[in-house]
């Protein structure tokens, strides 16, 4: 097991006013960036307005009204933006609306993947799993069109750490592309080998059998860059790794920091012409 696991049970704990500062990247007049952990949902909750990471800035920030631009799943990590102003939060809606976006991901696959990858399989749910929220590859020709590039920038104890680039926006696009290729994202629960272990979590948190099936407590993806262009905006931003993937990357692959090249595609063997050949 890798890292603290006490914040990554079926319920989160509430989030401190002092997490949240720290957790803020960029702030001005119309938006607040953060670099949001693991355990942290993006929506308000039941459970009150520090549950949350909207929530907890609407308190923060003594704000009755603040726009969510771009949520992530719980458990990804990395950057999300909230506006003050409704003017703005429509602009930056309708630039990622329009593509006027580029999103790089940090994911640690399981097993080697040998070279750059583009998938363009539609999504579609997966009416055959348990977990209602879960999306399959399209076979037959329906499904909404997802197109996501995967890039291998270093390989270590039986896994790759990649660099995702996601073309279009469909729920749990990086994931479902990762297990329809074969090497599904560490620890992901619902697009890893057995779904039933969502279901667990859900119910019970970390259990024992969990813990010993997971090497990480929560899936190993991150958005970790950002940037936006339009004729009014052009704006980018990064956000540093979490220590929780900082540290597998270093114990379970033994790495010390992203590399800042991908890896070589792997030379295949030509055909030699005969010399004689006309």
């Amino acid at each position: 097991m890798i890292g603290d696991i006490s914040p990554f049970g079926s319920k989160s704990p509430l989030i401190k006013p002092e997490q949240l500062r720290s957790w803020l990247i960029f702030e001005d007049e119309h938006l607040l960036v953060f670099n949001k952990p693991g355990w942290v949902v993006c929506h308000p909750s039941k459970n009150g307005p520090w549950s949350s990471l909207v929530g907890a800035v609407r308190e923060a920030y003594n704000a009755d009204k603040m726009h969510l631009i771009a949520r992530l799943d719980r458990e990804t990590s990395g950057l999300v933006l909230i506006c003050r102003d409704k003017l703005r939060a429509s602009a930056l809606q309708q630039a990622f609306q329009n593509r006027n976006t580029q999103k790089t991901y940090i994911a640690f696959l399981e097993g080697e993947l040998a070279e750059a990858q583009e998938v363009s399989r539609a999504l579609t749910a997966d009416d055959e799993s348990d977990v209602h929220v879960k999306q399959q590859v399209a076979t037959d020709g329906s499904g909404y069109k997802a197109q996501t590039t995967f890039i291998p920038l270093a390989h270590g104890g039986g896994y790759t750490l990649c660099e995702v680039h996601p073309h279009t926006g469909r729920k749990h696009q990086i994931r479902a592309h990762a297990q329809w290729m074969g090497h599904p994202i560490v620890a992901d629960k619902i697009y890893g080998h057995d779904d039933s272990l969502y279901l667990e979590f859900a119910q019970s948190g970390l259990t024992e059998r969990l813990l010993a099936t997971l090497p990480m407590p929560r899936q190993a993806l991150h958005a970790w860059k950002l940037h936006i262009h339009t004729e009014e905006i052009d704006l980018s931003f990064e956000a540093p790794l979490p220590e929780d993937m900082l540290l597998f990357m270093k114990e379970a692959m033994g790495l010390d920091e992203i590399p800042s090249r991908p890896l070589p595609a792997p030379q295949r063997r030509r055909r030699r012409r005969a010399e004689n050949e006309e």
